[in-house]
This record gives C-alpha cells, structure tokens and sequence, in this order.
C-alpha cells in the first residue's frame, strides 16, 4: 500500500457508487473474463474507484469493487494493501513517489528526497498543509537507466538533481506541469553525454551496410 503514514485523523465517506461512465468502464472490464473469473477484473476496478475518489481509496469504494465482483471485502483488502498503486488514505493532488533503490540512488536520489523535503517542508510521509503534495518513498519504478526517478501522479521526471527537483515543484504549484520524461533532454535511454555510436553518415538509411 502506498500510504503518508499516520498523519492527520481524516473522514471516511459513508458510501461510494461509480459514476454511469466509471461503471461502463467496469462493466467493459468484467467482460473480459469469463463468468467463474471475473474477480480477475478487481486490479482496474480499484484503480477506477481511486481515480474517481481524489487519489484514494475509501473503505466504501473497496466494499464497492467487492460486491460488484461477488468478492468477500476481505479478498478485495488483500489486493488494495498490497499493491503501491493503490492508497488507503488520503493523498495531495500531486503524489509524489520518490524512488532511492540502488540505481536512483548511486545516481543521487537523497538529494532529489532533500530537495522536495526542503521546499515543501514536509518529511517523507507528509502532505503539505494546503493539501498539494504528499511525499512517499517507494521501491524500483523501473526506470533505472535513467535514474534518479520522481514519478508525479501517473507521470515520471528522470535524470533529476536538487535544482531540477525544486523547478519541477514550482512549476507543479503553479499549475504549470512540464513534460513527463528527462529533464535534461536525452532522447530515450541514450547515454548522458550523447550517441556514441551508429553516428556516421547514412547511419539507419536502406542499403548503408555493404
């Protein structure tokens, strides 16, 4: 589960019902299986029911995604804490997960922690108090060649250092998102400094290779 830890006391709705168009995408999802394993469809489900819940997933939306199933509550908890995509409390606008497994942070992820620690003024687990940000730390994204790794939300900022990371922030307060990827530019998983490689003339064209 990814969760800000203990923090404040907070409310849990009384009920939750997909919105017509969130239940048709259910709907959509169920059918892909067949009738004896349609709880093979709780994974989408959850993610609907957060998506449409602000970012996290009540006890009544959990209840929700089980008796649409025909699921026991409790098969449906065991999914929900188990996977990082899915939050059980609630979470800023921007959930920011910061990555500090081995590549992220030989390439220097405590710095990227600091930084977002220091403009926010909030430790990992915290949200700040406007309820903008909350910040996590999280095992692999999976992105480690071009670590260090802050995932935004649903979007990843790669190649990242403590002035990248703070720029990020302030333009996220500001509504302004930049493009998702590498914040210094390189093209895909190529090397920092540049190609080094298949970089002659007609390299790619039909017929360089004699």
């Amino acid at each position: 589960m990814s969760t800000p830890g203990e923090g404040p006391p907070y409310e849990q709705p009384e009920g939750f019902e997909f919105t017509p168009e969130n239940l048709e995408q259910a709907r959509a999802h169920i059918a892909k299986y067949p009738p004896d394993r349609q709880a093979s469809a709780v994974l989408p489900l959850l993610y609907i029911a957060q998506e449409q819940h602000g970012g996290w997933l009540p006890r009544a939306a959990v209840d929700h995604v089980a008796a649409l199933l025909e699921m026991a509550p409790i098969r449906v908890y065991e999914v929900a804490t188990f996977y990082t995509m899915f939050n059980l409390r609630p979470v800023g606008r921007y959930l920011l997960q910061a990555c500090t497994t081995t590549p992220c942070w030989l390439r220097g992820s405590d710095a990227v922690v600091q930084a977002c620690e220091r403009k926010l003024g909030v430790g990992v687990g915290g949200t700040t108090p406007d309820g903008l940000f909350t910040l996590v730390e999280v095992e692999c994204l999976g992105a480690c060649v071009n670590a260090p790794i802050l995932q935004v939300n649903d979007d990843f900022y790669e190649d990242l250092d403590a002035p990248a990371t703070e720029a990020l922030l302030d333009a996220l307060r500001n509504g302004k998102a930049p493009l998702p990827g590498s914040v210094v530019g390189r093209q895909g998983s190529e090397p920092v400094s540049g190609r080094t490689t298949l970089v002659g003339p007609g390299v790619g064209s039909v017929g360089s290779q004699g």
